[in-house]
């Protein structure tokens, strides 16, 4: 019977995130639903993102927290639309959840629209929100073990980027097997190795947003 509940709240999930995913195409919004561990960089790189691209991609933004405002903070201090979600203690965010917010960003207004999801490795993998792609954020601080310890974020994700490259010299972090393990789950996951401190890397990762809304 659990199972079958389980199932259910899927099934209505995965129906809310369609109409989310005709609304985007339909206004031609890119959206990115940007998942990782607490803590990983998320919010630097859509700050770092926004920088970079803000002068030539309208950008809007989908914060999620189980509480409080600081990231959307960081977010609206760049002059781009943000919207605050507080799941008042759900691990990540849902398809429901996204639409609702939707009345709140201007979409006609952006092309490109990130997700910033909670920070959780394991659920808000589970959960499509009508974006056109996931990507993932894992920092060097966090450990090489975690793309075989938590798998299905590394298989739902067609972007990995590693964040926090300016620590290795000071972990035992083999950055080989990062990748070997994430690429023996998704082979055609690209990777950006990136320091949202420094802005290492960052250039590459940029460039392969500009490509993906361009074709």
């Amino acid at each position: 019977m659990k199972v079958k509940v389980v199932r259910r709240i899927l099934e209505a999930n995965e129906k809310i995130a369609e109409e989310n995913r005709r609304l985007f195409k339909e206004k031609g919004i890119f959206t990115i639903n940007l998942m990782s561990g607490p803590g990983a960089g998320k919010t630097s790189l859509l700050v770092r993102t926004i920088e970079a691209l803000k002068d030539r991609v309208s950008i809007g933004v989908v914060e999620g927290d189980i509480t409080g405002t600081d990231d959307a903070e960081r977010i609206n201090a760049l002059d781009v639309p943000v919207v605050q979600i507080n799941t008042e203690g759900a691990c990540h965010l849902d398809a429901n959840m996204i639409r609702e917010a939707l009345d709140e960003i201007p979409l006609n207004d952006i092309s490109l629209l990130f997700i910033e999801n909670v920070g959780n490795l394991v659920c808000p993998a589970e959960f499509n929100v009508g974006e056109d792609m996931k990507a993932m954020v894992l920092s060097i601080s966090e450990g090489d073990d975690k793309p075989l310890k938590y798998p299905l974020m590394f298989q739902e994700s067609g972007a990995l980027i590693i964040n926090k490259t300016d620590l290795l010299p000071y972990t035992d972090v083999d950055m080989e097997k990062i990748r070997r393990s994430a690429l023996s789950l998704n082979s055609g996951l690209k990777i950006f190795e990136v320091s949202c401190r420094t802005g290492a890397g960052l250039p590459d990762w940029t460039d392969y947003l500009t490509t993906l809304l361009a074709t």
